[in-house]
């Protein structure tokens, strides 16, 4: 089952619910792009490519549930609803990313009636969907070639099938990698404070297998330091042109411990998330929410009563801590300036129609 997807016979949008698992599975439906928009901001559905989707399908249900009688009213309508999916979350650039790119279909001037708008947004949709689930296992293929037999990865937050329409990012290189028939260990940040990694990642490695063990956030550091990990691999929100990373919060920290143990760093980033408007990380915002996510655990109290807390979704790892960015064109080595244009640009160049969802991919460069 996807992450996100489009149900053809109910005619509506579905998400897991990321909140309520590992414990229970539940699909909801989605009628309206104010729903949508709504479950992205709760984080039914999170990670940078996943809200990209989300986005996309969100466009073609406003679509669908616009009134609009002619095609103007409707581009209209649906400048609204892109308006209204953008605020959800600041952070991750594919938000805007995946509303921008069905604007543009819905403004070809080839489409003149209204129903033919609406198809070719779900179909649109559709397609950033499957080039998502395609991409990533492209860059499972890349990134796979930086763990060694034996290898213990460190990862953090949750990258994986949850955080994309399917298979994943950094989690995406470590599946990759055990497909291979590498042994690997994987240590998982438990991701404090919504546990991304203790609810979803371990979930998703345990599904799969592989040998992994939950970690508190604060001990990163002590198994670096202790040679107990070969290589760190992150996700990323939005990155910028200069290779500043924007991540789940708790990545700029683990960055810096990885330099100051000599252990590689490297983020696994869709070309989507790469932001080359954005000179530097200091321009990206950073979404803060809300403290009761700090005070209380699954709904209970781990504070004094009437305090309060300070809760940023993110921050941003500066490029001097990246060895290299996993893209779907490659791996990016410094200068990132140069070289992530030139990924973003060799990416652009790919038919993911012909790509499926085939992990025998041997045509990239590094």
């Amino acid at each position: 089952m996807r992450t996100v997807f489009w149900d053809y016979e109910r005619d509506v949008m579905k998400m897991i619910d990321q909140r309520l698992l590992p414990f229970e599975l539940v699909v909801p439906e989605y009628e309206t792009v104010e729903a949508v928009a709504a479950a992205i901001g709760d984080m039914v559905v999170r990670g940078a490519p996943a809200i990209g989707a989300a986005a996309g399908f969100g466009m073609a249900l406003s679509a669908r549930q616009s009134r609009a009688a002619d095609r103007l009213a409707l581009l209209r309508d649906l400048e609204a609803a892109g308006q209204t999916l953008e605020a959800a979350r600041p952070t991750a650039v594919n938000l805007a990313w995946g509303v921008r790119r069905l604007l543009r279909v819905a403004a070809d001037e080839e489409l003149e009636t209204v129903e033919e708008v609406r198809e070719a947004l779900l179909a649109a949709a559709q397609r950033l969907a499957d080039e998502d689930v395609a991409l990533n296992r492209r860059m499972g293929f890349h990134g796979a070639e930086l763990i060694g037999d034996g290898d213990t990865v460190l990862h953090h937050c949750n990258t994986g099938a949850l955080a994309t329409v399917d298979w994943g990012t950094a989690l995406g290189v470590i599946f990759a990698a055990h497909e291979q028939g590498k042994r690997l260990h994987v240590l998982v940040d438990e991701t404090r404070p919504r546990l991304q990694g203790a609810r979803l990642t371990a979930w998703e490695l345990q599904q799969r297998g592989i040998p992994f063990d939950l970690i508190a956030d604060n001990a990163a550091g002590h198994f670096m330091r202790a040679g107990q990990v070969n290589l760190v691999l992150v996700g990323s929100d939005r990155t910028a042109a200069n290779g500043d990373v924007a991540n789940k919060i708790g990545t700029y920290q683990l960055g810096v411990l990885a330099r100051e143990n000599g252990v590689p760093f490297y983020p696994v980033v869709p070309t989507s998330t790469i932001d080359l408007d954005l000179a530097t990380g200091d321009l990206i915002p950073i979404e803060e929410r809300d403290m009761d996510e700090v005070l209380r655990v699954g709904g209970q109290a781990i504070a004094p009563a009437g305090i309060t807390a300070r809760n940023p979704a993110f921050d941003v790892t500066p490029h001097r801590y990246v060895t290299g960015i996993v893209t779907e064109a490659g791996i990016v080595y410094p200068p990132f300036v140069q070289h992530l244009r030139a990924a973003v640009a060799r990416a652009r160049a790919i038919d993911w129609s012909e790509k499926g969802e085939s992990t025998d991919y041997t045509d990239g460069t590094d």
